[in-house]
């Protein structure tokens, strides 16, 4: 974990110098995983903390892993488990694929058809085999991608075969109890589990949050979003489109992107920030740039959580002893 980027001031105390934030980083199927982090921080953290928690999950649930259904089960569970928490449900580009192909996501601003963002990707529908059944018309490139059949079978750069599409949705299908690639899936996936998709956030702001650094403890402003902020462009622009859920893009930056959204946009250094994601199959903590997604998808590597103030990394194969009174 490298250190960089920390010219900003020492905050005063404040009210909300203790107030724990947890970030979790992508699950993609893993509900085991996810049980044994969960469990992991409820241990570590000390009970009044926990229960009034912010904890904002980073994206991707679906995909990769086996449980994708009891993921969701389990997240929209949350709120009524834990009153008291406060929960932040961010969309991740395999959330967002998934939406898509079910039906789930929002439409356009601008009202245009969703055929129209197949334009700009349409040189790679033969290589990664969009989906071309029941409902297809109707359904943004992105759905199209998640439920298609990817012609290379096996992704070089992950060292893993895919799992059906280039999303590796198969698994999502799987556990839904349909075949992967079957349109079925949209009247297999539960109601509830559609409305958690179509309300997912794009980018969540947070006030006040506090951070430990080298140069003590500092107040600052917190940005979640997937993938993270795209350096070229204005924040204040990219907030925007973010929060209108404009579907009308073939694809998210924020929510998709790589080397043009690992750093920090410039501009934020005027005002101390916390940009905060996962995506990138990577845990890296550099000043104020947060990483957290050190599974990546991958069944051999665990899923990771940041907790704040202190920068703690939990992750699902952590043990605990807790030694009891007699």
């Amino acid at each position: 974990m490298g250190e960089r980027g920390e010219e900003y001031s020492k905050s005063p105390n404040t009210n909300n110098k203790d107030r724990v934030v947890i970030c979790i980083g992508d699950i993609h199927g893993y509900f085991t995983k996810l049980q044994k982090l969960w469990s992991n921080l409820q241990t570590l953290i000390d009970p009044p903390s926990f229960q009034s928690a912010l904890i904002i999950f980073l994206g991707d649930y679906c995909d990769r892993g086996p449980n994708t259904r009891r993921v969701i089960d389990f997240l929209i569970s949350l709120p009524s488990l834990y009153p008291n928490q406060t929960h932040v449900f961010l969309c991740g580009n395999h959330d967002f694929a998934f939406a898509a192909f079910v039906g789930a996501l929002p439409r356009a601003p601008d009202g245009s058809p969703f055929s129209e963002t197949w334009k700009e990707y349409e040189a790679n529908e033969e290589r990664e085999g969009w989906f071309k059944g029941l409902g297809f018309e109707r359904m943004h490139v992105q759905g199209r991608r998640w439920g298609g059949e990817i012609k290379i079978k096996f992704n070089v750069k992950k060292g893993t075969p895919y799992k059906g599409s280039i999303y590796d949705a198969g698994s999502t299908f799987e556990s839904y109890g349909v075949p992967h690639g079957s349109a079925d899936l949209a009247k297999a996936v539960p109601e509830e589990h559609k409305k958690f998709l179509a309300d997912l956030v794009w980018v969540h702001e947070e006030e006040n949050v506090c951070i430990d650094t080298s140069k003590g403890r500092c107040v600052c402003k917190l940005i979640a979003v997937h993938a993270g902020l795209d350096k070229s462009k204005g924040v204040e622009e990219q907030l925007k489109l973010l929060k209108a859920r404009d579907t009308s893009l073939p694809k998210v930056e924020a929510l998709s992107g790589r080397k043009n959204v690992w750093e920090i946009p410039k501009e934020l250094s005027e005002e101390p920030t916390i940009v905060v994601s996962g995506h990138h199959g990577e845990l890296c903590i550099e000043g104020l740039r947060l990483i957290i997604d050190n599974g990546g998808g991958l069944e051999h590597r665990p899923i990771a959580a940041v907790v704040l103030p202190s920068i703690k990394i939990i992750l699902d194969t952590d043990t605990y002893v807790i030694t009891g009174q007699n």
